[in-house]
This record gives C-alpha cells, structure tokens and sequence, in this order.
C-alpha cells in the first residue's frame, strides 16, 4: 500500500487490488471506496501519517459494492461517527440482504472473460450498514459540492461523483486506466450500459480522473475519457 499525494486535497489510497482516495476539507474528511475486508489498518494508517486521525473521517462513499470497494467498510464504520454512503440500488448488496449480480461478457472481449476466470479470490465483504442513500443528481456537502451520478453496467448502483469547482472525478469501475489507457471498466453486468455510461462522463470538464482501477490522470483528464469513449465506438 502507498499513498499518493494528488493534489493539496486529494490523495490516493493505493492497494494490491484497487484504489481508495481521500478528499480534505477545511472541516471535514472524505474517504472513496474502502478495497477490500481487512484494509481498515491500512487505511487508518494513511490517514494518521497525514496528519489526521481515524475521528477525523466523517464519511465514506462507496461507488459500488463489490469486495474491493466496499470490503472494508464495516470496519471504518466500527471507527464510530463515520456516514456509510451508497446509491439505493447496491445498499442491499452491502447490507448483505443479497448477492451481487455475477457480470455477463456479451459484447466484451473474450481476454476479459479469461482474466475474470483466472483471477485470484477476493475476501467477502461484512455487512456494513449504509446510513444515507443516494440517488441520481444528489449533491454531497464535500469538495464545494460532489454530484452524484448514475452510472449503471458494472453494477446497478454504480456511481461517479463529479467535483466541477476543482474539476475531479470518482470514477468508480465505470472506468479503468490500467497502464495508462483510460478504458471502459471490466466485469460489467451490462456492458451496454456500462458503455452509456461511459459516454456520459466523457461529456464532462474533467481535469482529474480518479479510478478504482489504475494510476489517475491528473491534468487536462478529459481528453483520455473522450478517448475512451471514442475507442468504444470504433
């Protein structure tokens, strides 16, 4: 695990599998997605070798419910005065009221297909209880104000945040920059949508992109989500 200073506000949170990221305001602090059970430790660790303390947290995003986004989740929210955030369409998934649905390969390359297969096991994620439910077009009291949007094909509930005061972007797994190359994300469920929804965050003035997966692009970061939606279409 690393943690990578982005901008004077924005961190990232690096793990073995995936990203997390922190988000500071003057008065608050902003963890994005968790990795997987067991990363609590790790990230208190960032957060106290920053300068900050776990008490210092005071939410948790969640931009889906896969393991290695919200793993770690019900550990953070044993710290005590965290808010677990999620959109209504995965909270049952994280609540562990249901199963996440597997992903369907229609459409995808068969190398994805291939690689889910192979794929080391990930732990299962605890049951974490989600104290405020989201929706398209909610806006989040952090980064001047983090709309929330709906960005379906991974999973149902899988959302973007979107900071147009410092032009930053959460992707989630709508996303993935693996070696640099801004793409469509894997293990879709739908990658139909997935691939909407992908056009719909290349309509946006991006200046960062933060991914679950993959180095962020940090300056002028529309034009490799613009790319990735034309290389879609092509």
């Amino acid at each position: 695990m690393r943690t990578v200073k982005l901008s004077p506000r924005l961190y990232q949170i690096d793990f073995e599998i995936g990203n997390a990221y922190l988000w500071r305001d003057a008065d608050s602090l902003t963890l994005i997605d968790t990795g997987t059970a067991g990363s609590g430790e790790l990230i208190a660790r960032s957060i106290e070798d920053l300068g900050w303390s776990v008490e210092d947290l005071d939410r948790v995003v969640l931009t889906h419910a896969h393991e290695d986004h919200a793993g770690a989740a019900a550990e953070i929210e044993a710290w005590g005065g965290v808010t677990v955030i999620a959109h209504r369409l995965d909270v049952a998934v994280i609540r562990g009221e249901s199963l996440a649905a597997r992903p369907a390969f229609t459409g995808a390359p068969e190398w994805e297909r291939t690689l889910y297969e192979t794929k080391p096991p990930l732990p299962s994620a605890p049951p974490a209880q989600v104290n405020r439910v989201l929706d398209e077009g909610d806006v989040l009291d952090f980064g001047g104000g983090a709309h929330v949007i709906s960005v379906p094909g991974h999973t149902d509930g899988s959302i973007a945040l979107y900071l147009p005061k410092t032009g930053v972007l959460f992707t989630g797994d709508a996303l993935a920059n693996p070696g640099g190359r801004t793409m469509v994300g894997v293990f879709n469920t739908d990658r139909d949508r997935a691939i909407a929804s992908l056009h719909r965050l290349a309509e946006l003035e991006v200046d960062t992109a933060c991914f679950g997966h993959g180095d962020p692009v940090v300056g002028s970061a529309s034009a490799a989500l613009r790319g990735a939606a034309a290389s879609c279409d092509g």
